[in-house]
């Protein structure tokens, strides 16, 4: 971080403007035959999601239970493929779906980037569901313990947004606002992948860690996770700027992410009254 002289002067005024400047590749290795392949922070972003999910999971798993540390090890496989592969086919159909229909290859170039989590999430349910059947276990049962870790690998992917310079915010005079080195426009704006990461990730594993402690029904925790989920998301949409080729969606106002939250929240609020 440094100062940032570019900023307008009635903002100097109040503020010190912050320049961010990361390289969102963390480090180079060598393959053989290649070179030297690039490691991006977001990737690194998703190990430690995976890993720290993975760590917390099974420490919180009975030893002998239903759901136990061998269970954990297992479903880590489901899940990872389910959130990634529901993600790139999610992002295609809810933000890209015209470039999906004249290149439906487009799908598999990842290194392009693009990974929803609305489609994410699908993707998860139906690894929550294949697994479940495969072992014998409750949806629910599996869904609930889940949720409560899951937020951890969310914060930790939207602080890899944040480090590689995506999914910038909108401009703004608060005083903790920064400017990204790579946003042609050079304006000031909120850090709102560190909100989001925040609300989404930190706030919602405590509150959820918290309700799991108080032997809450069947169903109930599912229902917390999608409800607060698009509550948080809903309300960090408003400080994120909306994709460019997509824009507002509905008066001006709310985005793609705000409308794919809707849903979340009413299904979650079912789920909470069904429990």
């Amino acid at each position: 971080f440094s100062s940032y002289n570019n900023c307008s002067f009635e903002s100097f005024l109040y503020y010190f403007c912050m320049i961010i400047d990361i390289n969102p590749v963390a480090f180079h290795i060598p393959i053989p035959l290649v070179g030297w392949w690039p490691i991006y922070w977001y990737g690194i972003s998703w190990l430690v999601a995976i890993l720290s999910i993975n760590y917390l999971a099974r420490n919180g798993a009975s030893s002998n239970g239903t759901i136990n540390e061998k269970v954990i090890d297992d479903f880590i496989f489901y899940g990872v493929l389910g959130a990634i592969i529901g993600g790139r086919i999610g992002y295609m159909i809810f933000y890209s779906l015209e470039n999906l229909i004249y290149d439906p290859f487009s799908l598999f170039k990842i290194w392009e980037g693009g990974l929803s989590f609305h489609g994410g999430l699908i993707g998860v349910l139906i690894s929550f569901f294949i697994f479940s059947s495969n072992r014998e276990l409750s949806f629910f049962q599996l869904s609930d313990y889940m949720a409560v870790y899951l937020p951890l690998g969310l914060g930790s992917v939207r602080v890899g947004n944040f480090l590689g310079g995506e999914l910038l915010g909108r401009p703004t005079d608060v005083p903790w606002g920064i400017v990204y080195s790579n946003d042609p426009l050079g304006l000031v704006r909120h850090p709102s992948q560190i909100y989001q990461a925040f609300f989404e990730g930190i706030v919602m594993f405590f509150i959820l860690f918290w309700i799991s402690k108080k032997n809450p029904p069947k169903m109930f925790l599912s229902g917390m996770f999608l409800t607060l989920y698009g509550i948080f998301r809903s309300f960090t949409e408003n400080f994120r700027t909306p994709d460019a080729h997509i824009g507002f969606d509905l008066f001006e106002t709310f985005t793609r992410g705000q409308l794919l939250s809707l849903p979340m929240i009413i299904f979650g609020i079912v789920l909470i009254y069904l429990s």
